[in-house]
């Protein structure tokens, strides 16, 4: 790990942008190009669905406007990191033969790239994507089911946060611990280091390529974890396109009833072993059209009756031969909130720490902070716009009025922390912001066990990381007792079940059990027909299908599916039952859970030679490792680091991550962290310089 010393901050910075380049050249090179839609250059065809979605999202170009209009203190700061990575790239690239064996030749970074860079890892951080799913279950099933596969069900995004004041410590002092649940990347998508000039000495999780410590940071006094909000603060407009009168461009119908000129021009993306693709661009005055016409649904707006009977061509906003544009702040307002990222930096206090956030805008998240003095927050920081509420469920139409955003940005809640204060992504303090939350079950668990003792140390917090207490379970397990007439197989099956602890430990082979009937259950409600308009592939832009699936998308909403009336044509009972006979008749796995819940990484170039491990938890525990139900036991989310922040003394402090310090595959430090990671074991954190060894850069 990094510890960086230098004379001022300017420097530092500089530092650290050397570093990262020199550990991880080939992940800044994928990050910048992903975020310029450029990646198909080196990593070919399929990468040209991100790479549209890049340029037509108009990502870099949001980006570079945004740097514009930083003040000039931040952006020195950000100029003299973006020197340091361009000064350690060439040493970097000659680490990684991954350069060579694409093809691709690291190109200087542009004053802008870390901003790009922070733009393209949250874009789809809210989930507008979400707003296609609720179009297409409204247009299946009718509106009053466009909320029906809420995510007070588990969802893509999630992260778990808690702060326990001192006097339920062992040191009298604060703690903040938690871990960001995302996917999980090679090389990993934070980087443990530490920065310190005369002005401040603070540790922390960088994001690889961005200046600074803007999720994850203790400067010794203060300290700071943030988990997402689920506010929502991105819009989708359905656009009335025509050609213009002079036959040259574009207009859209705006809400004035004024025919508007369109931005438009084409961009080309180079595809490796591949033809150039050539990328029509439009801009209206919402934002960047991300659906162009010819990728727009194909059903004609409200023919959906299904379940409830309700779909209406009155309150269905989009229509065939429509295109989707979209809405967000840092476009709006050109500002990513990179003010507050030095500010942070600098903190002393909470009060410092809840100024910097002031200045917060993309993404919107929840904030736990104390200081050594004994101060605590728990508040929201982030932009959302003013806006009728019917845009935050579905596309709206650009030419209504009534959906023109107001001009105004709401305020974001702070409440006083009381006993301890918990972030799991569930209804809370954001839910003013948001409309589809995360179940409470980790946000309960996390309660629950920290109300099991007022004497906690760093050291005891692994446990509260490790829990795997699945309780989401409970809802479908309840239905087994009520069958009658069951083979002597299911019957046995379903008494191992009931019996089951509802732990998916990684060497349980209940887990293994539950995991395989609640798949046969998910499988089969997707073979209903009440879902028989959903089930087909998706339409539209390839990078927004994982949001349209319906089999994930029953396997993440199954609690309540099970409860809703919104079906009545839905025989639960019998789906589970079926499942249970199903799954009996299979032969119950005696397997640990770990050998089927594997890790996959996504990785821009895989190696074919790695072993991940297997886990435990799932994606309702609080040692939350997502699979996807009804689709594979494999998976591919879970945290993407995990800390606690000890503000009595910061040596103390505990962290991991799941790889290591180094990107470079097959070095020492690359996976060095992996196998304790995977077990929930923390590392000290080291804060004494002799410890150290010196390099110079």
């Amino acid at each position: 790990m990094a510890h960086l010393r230098a004379s001022d901050d300017l420097t530092l910075a500089y530092a650290q942008g050397r570093v990262t380049a020199f550990d991880r050249a080939w992940q800044l090179e994928v990050e910048r190009h992903r975020a310029q839609g450029s990646s198909a250059s080196f990593l070919g065809a399929d990468s040209v669905a991100w790479d549209t979605f890049a340029r037509q999202c108009r990502l870099d170009d949001t980006a570079r406007r945004c740097h514009e209009a930083l003040d000039a203190q931040t952006a020195a700061w950000v100029g003299a990191y973006v020197d340091g990575v361009n000064d350690g790239l060439a040493a970097g690239a000659a680490r990684d033969e991954r350069f060579g064996r694409t093809g691709l030749v690291p190109a200087p970074w542009e004053p802008w790239v870390p901003l790009s860079v922070w733009t393209a890892t949250h874009v789809l951080f809210a989930g507008f994507a979400t707003k296609l799913w609720r179009e297409r279950v409204a247009r299946a099933l009718g509106d009053d089911a466009v909320t029906l596969f809420a995510t007070d069900g588990p969802g893509t995004a999630g992260s778990n946060g808690w702060l326990v004041p001192g006097d339920r410590t062992t040191s009298g002092s604060a703690i903040i611990a938690g871990d960001p649940h995302r996917f999980i990347e090679d090389p990993g998508v934070y980087q443990q280091i530490r920065l310190s000039c005369p002005d401040y000495d603070v540790l922390g999780l960088a994001v690889p390529g961005v200046p600074g410590l803007g999720h994850f940071g203790h400067t010794g006094t203060a300290a700071w974890a943030i988990t997402n909000a689920m506010a929502d603060y991105q819009d989708l407009y359905a656009e009335q396109l025509r050609p213009a009168a002079d036959g040259a461009g574009v207009e859209a119908l705006g809400p004035d009833g004024v025919w508007e000129p369109v931005h438009r021009h084409t961009e080309t993306i180079t595809v490796a072993g591949g033809e150039d693709i050539e990328v029509e661009v439009l801009e209206t005055a919402r934002g960047p059209v991300i659906v162009p016409a010819d990728d727009a649904p194909t059903e004609t707006a409200g023919s959906g009756t299904g379940a409830t009977g309700r779909g209406t061509a009155a309150t269905a906003p989009t229509a065939a031969g429509q295109s989707l544009s979209l809405r967000y702040p840092p476009r709006v307002r050109e500002d990513l909130g990179f003010a507050a990222l030095p500010a942070l930096l600098r903190a002393r206090t909470v009060a410092d720490i809840d100024r910097a956030l002031d200045g917060w805008a993309e993404p919107v998240n929840v904030v736990h902070a104390a200081d050594s003095a004994g101060g605590l927050l728990h508040r929201v920081a982030g932009a959302v716009p003013l806006r009728d509420d019917a845009n935050r469920l579905r596309p709206v139409p650009a030419w209504d009025p009534r959906h023109a955003w107001q001009g105004g940005w709401a305020e974001t809640p702070a409440e006083p922390v009381q006993g301890f204060a918990v972030m799991a992504n569930a209804r809370g303090i954001a839910s003013p912001l948001g409309v589809e939350f995360a179940p409470p079950h980790r946000a309960n668990r996390i309660r629950e066990l920290l109300s099991g003792s007022a004497d906690w140390s760093p050291k005891a917090m692994a446990g509260v990381h490790a829990d795997t207490y699945l309780a989401s379970a409970e809802p479908l397990l309840a239905l087994l007792p009520s069958f009658e007439d069951l083979t002597p197989a299911a019957a046995a099956l379903r008494a191992r079940l009931l019996a089951w602890d509802r732990h998916m430990a990684a060497d349980s082979a209940d887990a293994t059990v539950f995991a395989a009937f609640r798949t046969a259950t998910v499988r089969r409600f997707a073979a209903d027909p009440v879902f028989a308009d959903l089930a087909g592939a998706p339409s539209g832009p390839e990078v927004f299908h994982p949001w349209l699936y319906l089999v994930p998308r029953i396997g993440y909403a199954l609690e309540g599916l099970l409860a809703t009336p919104l079906l009545p044509a839905l025989d639960r009972a019998a789906h589970v039952r079926a499942a249970l006979e199903e799954t009996a008749a299979a032969g119950a796995p005696d397997t640990p859970w770990a050998e089927v819940h594997r890790l996959t990484p996504w990785s821009a170039l895989p190696d074919p030679e790695a072993q991940w491990p297997g886990l435990g938890g799932d994606h309702d525990c609080v040692n939350a490792t997502s699979s996807v139900p009804g689709f594979t036991d494999l998976t591919a989310r879970a945290s993407a680091a995990r800390y606690v922040w000890d503000l009595g003394r910061r040596e103390d402090s505990l962290w991991a991550v799941p790889l290591g310090a180094d990107g470079v595959t097959g070095t020492p430090h690359h996976r060095d962290q992996l196998p304790l990671w995977a077990r929930c074991e923390l590392v000290p954190v080291v804060t004494d310089w002799t410890r150290l060894t010196k390099e110079s850069i």
